[in-house]
């Protein structure tokens, strides 16, 4: 873990496009296997919806990110780390509230995707850290 993570300080840009990336797998499954298989995973097509569309800012956030962003990484970092943390954190609300509707297929769909997501954010969140670190030095 901590050979990404330096990989991913050496380079932060690349961070933003693994997180777009990511949320598109995630906006593309939830959207065209998740919706339209419902019967087989249980969550309803609205709140597929509702977190797809979240996933879809996310996306464009980050691509935004990485194609922009020359400098000063650190804050627009902060934020998508912050609102993937948000993200596992509605996600798994939602998989407490709906669990009776939802299949075992279902149940580690959603449980996956939050341990993939919290991996993420895990990584981020280190990868930010070490940022904030090498910017002291470098001012010292």
């Amino acid at each position: 873990m901590q050979k990404i993570v330096a990989r991913f300080i050496a380079a932060p840009k690349k961070l933003f496009l693994l997180d777009s990336i990511g949320a598109f797998i995630t906006a593309f499954f939830l959207i065209a296997i998740l919706n339209p298989l419902e019967a087989y995973f249980g969550m309803s097509p609205r709140i597929l919806t509702s977190l797809s569309a979240i996933a879809i800012a996310f996306c464009i956030y980050s691509i935004c990110c990485f194609l922009l962003l020359k400098e000063n990484y650190i804050p627009f970092l902060r934020i998508i780390s912050i609102a993937n943390f948000f993200y596992a954190c509605l996600t798994f609300s939602l998989v407490i509230q709906t669990f009776s509707s939802l299949t075992i297929l279902g149940i580690n769909y959603f449980i996956l995707e939050i341990l993939i997501v919290l991996v993420l954010v895990f990584i981020e969140y280190k990868t930010l850290s070490g940022l904030q670190k090498k910017h002291k030095k470098s001012f010292l």
